[in-house]
């Protein structure tokens, strides 16, 4: 069977020069006669792959010196509870925005360890758009001010950052993290569970300046303080050592590209195509406000359940899959990460167009 066009929010698609390699490199890496997979995490070959995977992503991302690079797991959701618990230290306050399931689940998991101020939500509408920020009700004194880049379930993405002074800016990049280009040093903490643009479940990326580092209080489990990960380069415990590599193999994929500046201008141009489609349409509306639309997850619907489930069915036959919207959404989601090919953009703005015309 021919490769389907994968429109999974994730896992999501990977792309194939990455796959092609770990296949050929599977029971052989390197000469040493074994899988990345069944190599000690101390080994001299797997340093090697760490050393490199980090090297590349502060190549494409730009981190800044003063930035630790950290390969852990458990998932952006771990972060949610782990960021309050190095970072709400001194005045217990974490200010944030509600723009979707993300940051609300952010936002309950800082509550255990402080006061969470909410300066704005969008969650009456249906999260269909990201709310404005006032910046004069940002308090100066809170320890951090978490945003979220980009909304799967919704289709949403921040374009307007706030100016929050000394407040650190941490954000959950998970889902569109290296597909646009961003200066790191205007955020404290950018993480990112790999499973959508960097490789398969199972890593997750934490970008952290230094002075943010060593805060946790005493009795902070070690395996939930950022100074014990950061003094061992992630490897206090065996780290997930096949995503790491495969990670290191996607940075090298954007890198031969052209790089994250590069990537951006494809996934602009995907994105573009398919709300293009949405825009000349008379049967398909896009759910959320137009300043606001993300470039990786792309939302629309017919108005009619029944029709909705018809065009999944049918891009389903087709090789278009996982296009069936969240729940809360309804409709339809075309996620396209870095790895999805503007040919896929393409198949699915061709397929749309047909659909409408067979079924007016």
């Amino acid at each position: 069977m021919e490769r389907v066009y994968n429109f999974s929010a994730g896992p999501s698609i990977m792309p194939v020069p990455v796959l092609e390699q770990c296949a050929k490199e599977m029971l052989n890496y390197g000469g040493s006669g074994m899988s990345v997979m069944e190599m000690s995490h101390r080994s001299k070959v797997f340093i090697e792959i760490a050393n490199n995977t980090e090297a590349l992503l502060r190549e494409i991302m730009g981190i800044p010196s003063n930035y630790k690079v950290l390969f852990l797991q458990g998932g952006a959701s771990l972060q949610f509870s782990m960021l309050p618990m190095n970072l709400m230290v001194n005045s217990k306050i974490m200010e944030t925005i509600d723009t979707g399931q993300w940051a609300s689940k952010a936002i309950s998991g800082a509550k255990p360890f402080g006061t969470v101020n909410v300066l704005a939500s969008s969650k009456e509408t249906n999260y269909d758009h990201v709310p404005a920020i006032d910046e004069s009700k940002i308090s100066p004194n809170a320890d951090y001010f978490h945003m979220t880049s980009n909304n799967t379930i919704y289709g949403t993405r921040q374009i307007d950052w706030p100016n929050t002074g000394n407040v650190p800016i941490v954000c959950d990049m998970s889902s569109n993290i290296l597909s646009e280009v961003y200066d790191v040093s205007k955020f404290g903490v950018i993480y990112a569970g790999a499973q959508k643009n960097m490789g398969p479940a199972g890593v997750t990326v934490v970008i952290i300046r230094e002075d943010l580092i060593g805060h946790a209080p005493a009795g902070t489990p070690p395996m939930l303080d950022y100074k014990i990960h950061a003094e061992s380069d992630s490897m206090y415990n065996t780290p997930p050592t096949y995503g790491m590599y495969i990670a290191g193999l996607v940075y090298q994929w954007i890198k031969n590209l052209g790089g994250v500046a590069a990537m951006q201008k494809i996934n602009e141009e995907k994105a573009g195509i398919i709300y293009d489609a949405i825009d000349n349409s008379s049967l398909f509306k896009g759910t959320v406000v137009k300043k606001d639309r993300s470039l990786m997850n792309v939302t629309f619907v017919t108005g009619n359940e029944e029709l909705d489930a018809k065009f999944v069915k049918e891009a389903d036959k087709l090789g278009m899959v996982n296009l069936k919207g969240y729940r809360t959404v309804g409709g339809m989601r075309a996620s396209m990460y870095n790895a999805m090919p503007v040919e896929g953009a393409k198949a699915l703005a061709e397929f749309m167009k047909k659909f409408e015309m067979e079924n007016k």
